[in-house]
């Protein structure tokens, strides 16, 4: 049996039906495995799906590096891999798991950008709330930072997961996983000063009505719309540092930390499914830590003072 559509297609209905994955997650899962049977397409010797071997999955990696993909994509697209053959020996299609001695490339801890408190505010300052979406605009930089929100989870997030009176929103995550967090009084003054007043002057199209951010059209923002704002505010805002969205996110997590905050308090309020993944966070900035440490050091300080 060759590696075709069909095979990718009953892949992706056990993902859904047995495995619970979101859409996102399955899409992904689907591309990858899409990729690599290009690549056993492309190549001279290409053969049964049941004959591959961990060196038909090396040079496809390989392939991968060549082309300048990341060390994290390529990680990515082998976690793929390997939960493909895993569907593909629980069918009783495969025998033998290639992936199996297939090693994850190294990818190095990368420090994401962080924004300074000052310069989110700068960037706030800059919207213009006269102006068409402008308290829907400021609503979003709010939510953004203010609870740590990935840009697919503000977009998705509805009026009714807003829960005023207590002060939390509900999110749906990677893997439609749920999970509560705490909105700040200023954020949500934000959110209802929008959803109570520009946003009722909207023509939403029905299978909005509940969304909480309408685009122009009266539909969800999407991913673009948002990255296209961000970038238009740092702009304004003179910041020439390179940012996303998810440099709010970012920025969240590192301010919480650098203020004292628990370190697994984070992780819930991130959702993050591993401790690791938020520890990336606690680099807490060298230069945080080389202030603290020469404003409150009593060593520290006595050396600062000698040498003024």
């Amino acid at each position: 049996m060759l590696l075709d559509s069909n095979l990718i297609k009953h892949f992706s209905d056990y993902l859904r039906l047995e495995q619970s994955l979101s859409d996102n997650t399955i899409n992904a899962y689907c591309h990858d495995i899409e990729l690599f049977r290009q690549h056993l397409e492309d190549s001279s010797d290409s053969h049964p799906i049941t004959e591959i071997t961990h060196h038909d999955i090396e040079n496809f990696i390989a392939k991968l590096y060549d082309l300048g993909i990341s060390a994290s994509s390529q990680a990515r697209i082998l976690s793929g891999l390997k939960s493909f053959y895993r569907y593909l020996i629980q069918e009783h299609i495969c025998e033998k798991d290639p992936t199996l001695l297939v090693s994850f490339p190294t990818i190095g801890r990368h420090i994401p950008e962080v924004l300074s408190y000052e310069e989110i505010v700068s960037m706030m300052n800059c919207i213009d709330l006269s102006q068409q979406f402008g308290h829907r605009n400021k609503a979003i930089i709010e939510i953004m930072y203010g609870c740590g929100l990935r840009v697919s989870e503000v977009i998705s997030l509805n009026i009714s997961d807003i829960y005023t009176k207590d002060e939390f929103i509900k999110v749906i995550g990677k893997g439609d996983k749920e999970r509560l967090i705490p909105i700040g009084k200023k954020t949500l003054k934000e959110l209802i000063n929008y959803t109570q007043g520009e946003r009722l002057h909207q023509e939403i199209k029905p299978k909005f009505t509940d969304k909480v951010f309408i685009s122009a059209r009266g539909t969800s923002l999407t991913r673009q719309s948002v990255f296209l704002l961000v970038k238009s505010l740092a702009e304004k805002a003179g910041i020439k540092k390179t940012i996303s969205p998810h440099t709010f996110r970012h920025s969240f997590a590192t301010h919480l930390l650098e203020g004292g905050a628990d370190l697994r308090a984070v992780q819930q309020m991130l959702g993050h499914s591993s401790i690791s993944t938020t520890e990336i966070y606690t680099h807490v900035s060298d230069e945080y830590l080389r202030q603290v440490i020469m404003e409150f050091h009593p060593h520290w300080h006595s050396q600062n003072t000698s040498t003024n």
